[in-house]
């Protein structure tokens, strides 16, 4: 819908949705007056039937990003406000109702490789009708970002209102807006940190190919003349070129303990560096695992007997340590040491699973699911250390994200705190539970996981993770290494099957971290439920899944 705006409006639109549906409204075009203040010339978005109601977020002539609200009620209602300059504005505005229990595949997601690639869905099919897509793009500091397009094919428009592509500059939606783009279009952007959000955004018609898209690494030299990253699955270590050449040497002198793992040359000398491979020296002591490699210069003599080139090592040294990985580096220069320390965090993710297969991750976040359904929990470790297995200590739920009072212990010490809770055997870089939906009384119909997570060496029978569940253990005697966090959320519960009338559903734009469950059952009904309730309730799910298709068209707005 695009409105055309006058000079002193005051204007407001109500949307009724229909009943188990969402709301997503996109103001992908707006032209307001560029010298206007953002109090005297506005659009509010309202959750709710009036503008009384809580407020989803205001859009001015400063805002630099798509805006984009979704309703957590039955209606939504957003007021323009314009000023008294006599200036040309337009809006452009689309919305519709769409299912919060259905997500399209390979939709979004998180990306925190060097480099890599993804594409819309279904290509190079056609993209489908009513998609929100959004990929976060997060490598390691001292980074920047370059992303390529090699194909975009969406409903061209000059100003890219029904089908685009928006690419911020950081890890948001409201990071700063690089460009919106459609039609056929190859851009290039770079970002200028170490973070990159894209976003697929497209209307209910004229559905073309979608876009391709691949992105790269570059290091942003700096003054040290060298540098060490730690992660869970390697090593990497920057050189600059201008200190090699300071000692006489180039790339050509380096060598790793062995000797075939050769360093990546650009502006800078660069070797990654598996924990696994390339020599890497693993060392399991107490609470601690060391892994080690050295970069040795090799000079080739220019008498069989005396020499006047320093001779020069870098010994590169990960430690992991509690929460997060400990990354030394010393240069051996004669007798001259140069230490090097920096913090890092362990690379863990976890995710929901449709099924005990483990197989296919549930993308959609929030999802929304019934009471007493099954779900399944995995916590992955990303490293390269195939030695290695992953032990849930402790996994609580709450219905907030801060995990503040109330909480629930799903897994304390390894052990199962729930009845419907099962907790998995050791598997490798994999901790797995099930356990049943719930929601917390008294509070939002939302719930967050948080599990704490031993890593440990699994050649090591005498590890917390070999003991497995203990009910009671002495305190330890040294503080614990190999640990980290992982959560997840939120889980939101479908319509409550024995109300009328409003839904109850809450639903938020994407938040960190993906996410999708489904709740069976009736977990926390009471046995003093009448029999005409539950006659009630068969009726309403008959009625909810004949009405599950979404709506894909536009809608009139009524204005007040």
């Amino acid at each position: 819908m695009i409105l055309q705006l006058k000079a002193s409006e005051n204007c407001t639109w109500t949307i009724e949705r229909p009943e188990n549906k969402n709301i997503r409204i996109i103001f992908s075009h707006i032209q307001l007056d560029s010298e206007g203040s953002c109090e005297s010339e506005n659009i509010q978005v309202f959750d709710g039937s009036s503008t009384n109601e809580p407020l989803l977020g205001e859009v001015c002539s400063e805002n630099d990003f798509v805006p984009v609200f979704e309703s957590s009620s039955n209606t939504l209602t957003f007021q323009i406000i314009t000023d008294s300059a006599s200036i040309q504005r337009s809006v452009f505005i689309f919305y519709y109702y769409f299912s919060p229990d259905i997500s399209l595949p390979n939709c979004g997601g998180y990306l925190n490789t060097l480099e890599g690639s993804f594409t819309s869905p279904n290509y190079p099919q056609s993209h489908p009708a009513l998609a929100y897509c959004v990929w976060h793009i997060q490598v390691e500091k001292g980074y920047k970002i370059r992303l390529n397009f090699q194909e975009i094919f969406l409903e061209p428009d000059d100003q890219c209102r029904f089908d685009f592509i928006a690419v911020y500059d950081g890890s948001s939606t409201e990071s700063g807006l690089m460009g919106q783009v459609c039609g056929r279009v190859t851009p290039t952007f770079e970002s200028s940190s170490d973070s990159l959000t894209v976003v697929l955004s497209t209307d209910y018609a004229n559905s073309y190919r979608g876009f391709s898209a691949f992105y790269t690494s570059i290091y942003v030299e700096n003054v040290n003349t060298t540098s060490l990253i730690c992660d869970s699955d390697k090593m990497r270590v920057i050189l600059s070129k201008s200190y090699l050449e300071s000692f006489n040497y180039n790339e050509n002198n380096l060598q790793l303990n062995d000797p075939t793992c050769r360093p990546k040359v650009s502006n800078v000398v660069e070797f990654v560096i598996p924990l696994d491979e390339c020599g890497t020296v693993k060392k399991v002591e107490d609470h601690s695992i060391t892994y080690t490699n050295i970069i040795t210069f090799i000079v080739s003599p220019t008498s069989p007997v005396i020499t006047r080139q320093k001779h020069l090592q870098i010994v590169v040294k990960c430690e992991m340590e509690y929460n997060s990985t400990v990354e030394i580096m010393y240069i051996t220069e004669d007798d001259v040491i140069q230490n090097q320390n920096v913090l890092g965090k362990y690379n863990t993710s976890m995710a929901l699973f449709e099924t005990n297969s483990f197989e296919n991750p549930i993308l959609q976040s929030p999802y929304y699911a019934d009471l007493n359904q099954t779900l399944f929990v995995q916590v992955s470790l990303h490293s390269s250390d195939s030695n290695l297995v992953v032990f849930l200590d402790a996994c609580i739920a709450s219905p907030t994200s801060d995990f503040g009072s109330p909480t629930y212990d799903l897994i304390k010490s390894g052990c199962s705190r729930d009845e419907t809770c099962k907790v998995y055997p050791l598997s490798g870089h994999f901790g797995r539970f099930q356990f049943n939906a719930f929601k917390f009384l008294r509070s939002l119909n939302s719930v967050y996981l948080q599990c704490k997570v031993l890593i440990c060496d699994s050649g090591d029978a005498q590890s917390r993770c070999s003991q497995g569940c203990v009910t009671r253990r002495k305190r330890d005697t040294s503080s614990y290494k190999w640990k980290t966090d992982s959560i997840i959320g939120p889980i939101r519960l479908k319509r409550d099957r024995s109300a009328s009338g409003n839904s109850g559903v809450l639903h938020q734009a994407p938040a960190e971290g993906t996410w999708r469950q489904s709740f069976n059952g009736l977990h926390l009904f009471s046995f003093m439920v009448l029999a005409l309730n539950v006659v009630i309730v068969v009726a309403i799910t008959v009625r909810h899944f004949v009405n599950q298709r979404t709506d894909y068209k536009y809608q009139r707005l009524q204005n007040y």
